[in-house]
Formats: structure tokens, sequence, C-alpha cells
């Protein structure tokens, strides 16, 4: 028996003979006593909770990662590799692109920090050997531990290392940074760790998730509030407890709302009426949800808050959703990626990744038709390049530039006035 389950045991033990808890009560108490929380589970079922990591991890996972290469004729797209197949295709045999960064982005904002193991296998038939990526896997943020050598134990001093532990095979794993793609929220007091939402408003996340057991245990009850109990004389304890469940069993649940209490001669029973209104319960959950919301930057509309919202308005504030929130997101994912998955020779030709931010920016079809006949007409896109938009083919003739021919350069404004045409 290891020292672990000695422990379990020993704890168990003192419970049983000091207490009348619940198996489970015992069980919760055990993991609060070794410093395991439950609280961050049970906070993903606090319904504005959920909706922001649901938002931000989808929003992440709805954008695809495009290649790209800057020369002198300007930004191109590059010729795909290997790294950028499996950020397109499938970062690991079990994952597609789309769930691998929803589930990173989720890690990113429950736990404060996301990790990214880059699994490398040496390449001996390039000039001098290089470790080329093999795969992409999630790495559970609360399996991972962040070490900094300072002693220069393992390596250069400073340097930044991480334990990784497999839950499922038990199996330990230490990577160097250069292995490990890291993003953290932006509330970080080192730059090296990232503080997660939840630790910062604890005590509102978990008033939203008591007000939302405290309204299931209400409609469990068949929405019957507390009652008194009058009688007349003195019953021990274990009367007491049969009376109550004698009355509960006619009293709670659903299934007896609207339905005869009986009441014992010499007994009378008074229910506690509890008006939500008059304690502004509701006002009191909305403005909760907004504060949660705030501080994950995510906008009214977003939590099925139109109250003061128009059609217009959502649209603005889709848009300043991408400015305020989403654009520091991406910034700091496309750093990381293009530090810790391109090499220097790539980096010095001008390649690098990046979010395809369109995705999300999507109009209707009428304002998108009237932006891209603008953009031909104004020579900033070819009819090739829109039509790409649109997930069209290209067309003979479509790679050439057109402007309307009544324009010309300013330099020549005003000449066809001369006389003589000159």
């Amino acid at each position: 028996m290891n020292v672990l389950s000695r422990m379990y045991l020993k704890f168990k033990n003192m419970v049983s003979a000091t207490t009348s808890d619940t198996a489970d009560m015992q069980d919760e108490r055990l993991l609060e006593w070794l410093g395991i929380s439950q609280v961050s589970k049970q906070l993903v079922s606090e319904v504005t909770y959920f909706t922001c990591l649901k938002m931000l991890s989808e929003t992440l996972g709805k954008m695809p990662v495009k290649f790209y290469q800057e020369t002198e004729k300007g930004i191109e797209k590059a010729a795909s590799n290997e790294a950028h197949r499996l950020l397109k295709l499938r970062p690991n045999p079990f994952m597609t692109p789309s769930t691998f960064w929803a589930a990173v982005e989720q890690n990113r904002n429950h736990y404060g920090n996301g990790y990214v193991w880059l699994r490398k296998v040496f390449n001996a038939q390039t000039f001098g050997g290089t470790y080329d990526i093999k795969d992409m896997w999630v790495m559970p943020s609360d399996s991972v531990q962040v070490y900094i050598d300072d002693a220069g134990l393992l390596g250069e001093t400073g340097e930044v290392w991480y334990v990784y532990t497999d839950k499922y095979s038990g199996e330990q794993y230490t990577l160097r940074s250069n292995e490990v793609m890291h993003f953290k929220t932006s509330y970080s007091f080192d730059g090296i760790l990232g503080v997660p939402v939840k630790d910062i408003l604890k005590s509102t996340v978990e008033g939203g998730l008591e007000s939302q057991n405290f309204m299931n245990n209400l409609y469990k009850s068949g929405l019957t509030a507390k009652a008194v109990l009058e009688y007349t004389g003195d019953l021990d304890q274990t009367a007491k407890e049969r009376l109550v469940a004698g009355f509960e069993a006619f009293a709670n649940g659903s299934e007896n709302s609207g339905k005869i209490i009986p009441v014992p001669l010499g007994m009378k029973l008074t229910p506690l009426n509890i008006k939500l209104t008059d304690s502004q319960f509701f006002e009191l959950k909305k403005f909760s949800a907004l504060q949660i919301a705030s501080a994950f930057g995510i906008k009214p509309n977003q939590i099925n808050d139109y109250e003061k919202s128009s059609y217009a308005n959502s649209e603005m504030q889709q848009l300043s959703f991408y400015v305020d929130t989403e654009l520091f997101i991406l910034k700091q994912y496309e750093e990381e990626i293009n530090y810790k998955i391109l090499t220097p020779g790539e980096s010095d030709q001008g390649l690098f990744y990046k979010f395809n931010e369109k995705a999300i920016l999507r109009t209707d079809s009428k304002t998108q038709m009237e932006i891209l006949t603008k953009a031909v007409d104004s020579g900033i896109y070819n009819r090739d390049e829109a039509r790409e938009t649109l997930n069209m083919p290209r067309v003979e003739g479509g790679d050439i530039l057109t402007v309307n021919g009544n324009v010309i350069p300013v330099t020549m404004a005003g000449q066809q006035y001369i006389k003589g045409g000159e």
C-alpha cells in the first residue's frame, strides 16, 4: 500500500470516528484536505461562465490557420509545408484543427494557461540534421507544472521547463520551452504564467453558481418554499425527523404540486412565502452574468442579452468583440506559433502563420457583394481574388486588375481641359 492510500484510510477512519458525514461529504473533505479542489469543475456548470468559455473556444476553432510569405511584391500565399499541413488538416491522429484549437482555448481560459506539446523527430536527411515536428498534442493544464531553472541544473540558467504527467499512463515528460507552445491569459503578474478569470472573479462566479443551484432546488421542491409546522407537545429527534419526512413526502417535488397536504389534528402548517421579485433575485443574477461576461470580453448580445441591442448594434458589437477581445488573443497565438514552429531560415524568408479572422467577420450576402464589387471596380481586388472569397473557381483573365476608364492619375487631373487636347 502506497503512502497516499495509507493517508486516505487514516483520514476516512478519522472522519468516520468524529462525524456523521455521508460518504460523498467525506470524499469532498478528503479532497479539500489534500488540497484538491472540485470547485473549478463545478464552475463550468454556471451557465454564463460556460457560455463565455464556449464562445471563446468556438471562435478560435472557427478560424483556419493560413500560411503566408512577405515578398518584395507584398504578402502572398506560401507553399504549404509539413508543419502547415498539421495545422491545416490534422495536428494529431485524434483531433481536427477545430477541436484542437478549441481545446487549447478552453484550457487557457479555465486554467489561465494552455499548453501544446510539439512532438519532434530527428531528420538525418537534412543538412546537418534537424528536428521536424511529427505531431502536436494538447496537454491538459492541470497536468502541467512549469519550472524556472534559476541554478542552471538542467541547462542554461533561467531556462523554462515544462513537466507533463499523462493522467492515463502515469508517465512523466520533461520538456524544453522550444518543445511547448504556451498560451496564457492577458492577466499575468510575471509574464510567464497567466491568471484564470475564475480566480479573479471567484466570488462572483461562485455566487452565480449558488443562485443557479437555488433555482434548481426550488424547481425540485415543486416551487414550494420553507414552511413552519406548529404542534403541541415535545418529540424526540427521531420522531421529529419522521414527522418532517411525512410532510415532505406530500409537499415536496413537482409531482406533488397542487395536491392536498394532510395535516394531523392539532398541527398547523404555515408556508414561508419567498418572493423572488422582492429580493431582486433576477436583477442581481443578470448583473452577475454581465460582470462575468465583461471579464471575458464577451458582449451582452453573445450571452443572449438583447435588452439594448438592435440588428445594427449587434453587428457593431461583433466587430467590437473582434477588436477588443479576439485581436489580442489571435496576436498572442500567432506570435507563439511563428516563434516555436518556424525555423530561423523560414523566418528569414518572410514566412509566417496567421489566423483568418474573416471567418468571424462575415456579413450578409448583399453587403458582401457590394464590398467585393467596389473593391474590384477600384482595383483593390482582381476578379479571381473576389471569386476566391466566394469559394468560386478562377477564370481566364481574372487575375488582371481593372478600373473604370474615366479614372486618371491624380498628376493628370485637369489636363483634359487644356486647349488642343495635349
